[in-house]
């Protein structure tokens, strides 16, 4: 009988998965357009024990202080097949920052994520990486102040590494459907490690937080802030590596693993926030509900979590397609309870409505919510202090519609109003004219 070591059959499977999500990843690129731009090898950046290679985006107009992204790979993978495939390099255009690519040379294309060196940052992957952010910001400029990690699979595992050795050099990471720092630790020199992989690692969020606290001792300063993805059918990192780490990083801030915030920013997803309600909290994560491990890439989340980019609209007035009249709290100042009304269009304060990251709708420091948590058709739409509640998040559809979060039901004029002074409440979807909405 042939034997097969562990790692022949982990890395097989990683494979598998990895070609199954090339190959989904591949139906939705697009070609990169024309620019002076483009993917470039670095071939001196320093003590490089891992064996690395590394490659820069840089944008054309990059401005002064750039933040540096550093952008880890899957098994098998390479920095090419991850500037090809995601669009961190359109991003970094858009808002100005670094790209950073590591890219494994060794025969797995796994990051280094199993030994001791590389956990310990005394040599290993991890130490040619904070090489490569050591040459961002010495030779092209970066922030030092800004620099991130993300990764997908083993580059997830590998942010969560960076993050374990290097607090003092990342200020947050962004992981989708990777594992906990020194989960993968081995003592064999195998670089595969199946009890961690299948989730069969269970300890308590002091022994995970330890294990970060233990690689820096004397460390005083801020822990980096972490965001993680994991789909709930996934067979190559399984599904309770996404438990561990939110106790690994919620206990590394001090924090508890009660949600101070949950939502469901898509129909199969659950996002929950610890240690604050908002955007830039502590830990953000996101479970997506029968999803394998070549679970969605939400890259403007990402950035919107690292504080690169922000997905919040504007402040604008939200207009009525049966009315053309706009949102509008009626009276002076901004006192809780007062009713939303339509009012002829003036570009006041009292109109000035910002779409927040959270899904709220803002105004004069308010926000719009469903009275006292209403859910039957008929609920005032009031402002009242911004809680992060489920009845005050709004979701802007494409269609026009504005629906509550806490009760699904529309922003609707009432009885069909066009005129000034028209009530503001919730009833049931009907697709009407007098529940069509356009922020601008």
């Amino acid at each position: 009988m042939t034997t097969v070591h562990p790692w022949r059959r982990g890395a097989a499977a990683v494979f598998a998965v990895a070609l199954t999500l090339a190959s989904a990843l591949a139906v939705f690129m697009a070609p990169k357009a024309a620019h002076a731009a483009q993917l470039t090898q670095v071939t001196e950046f320093g003590d490089n024990p891992g064996g690395l290679e590394m490659y820069v985006y840089v944008p054309d107009d990059i401005g002064l202080n750039p933040a540096v992204l550093v952008s880890n790979h899957w098994c098998t993978g390479s920095a090419t097949n991850v500037y090809d495939w995601m669009q961190f390099d359109e991003m970094a255009d858009q808002y100005g920052y670094i790209v950073v690519y590591p890219s494994v040379t060794r025969a797995s294309k796994c990051f280094d994520v199993a030994s001791q060196a590389s956990l310990t940052g005394t040599g290993g992957d991890s130490v040619s990486i904070k090489s490569m952010v050591d040459y961002a910001i010495d030779e092209l400029g970066g922030d030092a102040n800004r620099v991130f990690a993300t990764g997908i699979s083993s580059g997830a595992m590998m942010t969560n590494v960076l993050l374990g050795v290097y607090p003092e050099v990342f200020k947050a990471g962004s992981v989708y459907a990777g594992v906990p720092f020194t989960c993968f630790a081995t003592t064999d020199g195998s670089e595969w490690n199946s009890t961690c992989a299948t989730g069969q690692i269970d300890r308590t969020p002091q022994e995970w937080g330890d294990a970060v606290r233990s690689a820096n001792p004397g460390y005083d300063g801020p822990w980096p802030r972490m965001q993680i993805f994991h789909g709930t059918e996934d067979q190559a990192l399984y599904y309770p590596n996404f438990g561990e780490q939110i106790e690994q990083w919620t206990n590394v801030h001090g924090t508890d693993q009660v949600a101070e915030f949950t939502d469901h920013p898509e129909p199969n997803a659950t996002r929950t926030r610890y240690g604050a309600t908002g955007g830039q909290a502590l830990v953000e994560a996101v479970s997506f509900e029968g999803v394998d491990h070549g679970l969605p890439h939400r890259l403007l989340e990402t950035l919107r979590f690292f504080g690169i980019a922000s997905t919040d609209q504007a402040a604008g007035e939200i207009a009525g397609a049966a009315s053309n009249r706009c949102v509008n709290i009626p009276g002076t100042g901004a006192a809780s309870r007062k009713q939303a009304v339509l009012w002829k269009c003036n570009g006041g304060a009292a109109q000035a409505f910002t779409h927040t990251a959270e899904g709220e709708l803002r105004v004069n420091g308010k926000c719009l919510e469903a009275q006292a948590s209403g859910t039957t058709k008929g609920t005032k739409a009031v402002i009242g202090d911004c809680t992060g509640g489920a009845h005050q998040r709004w979701d802007v559809d494409a269609d026009g519609t504005i629906t509550n979060a806490r009760n699904g039901l529309c922003l609707d004029a009432f009885g069909g109003g066009t005129h000034n002074g028209t009530r503001l409440i919730l009833w049931t979807c009907t697709g009407g004219s007098n529940q069509q909405w356009t922020i601008r």
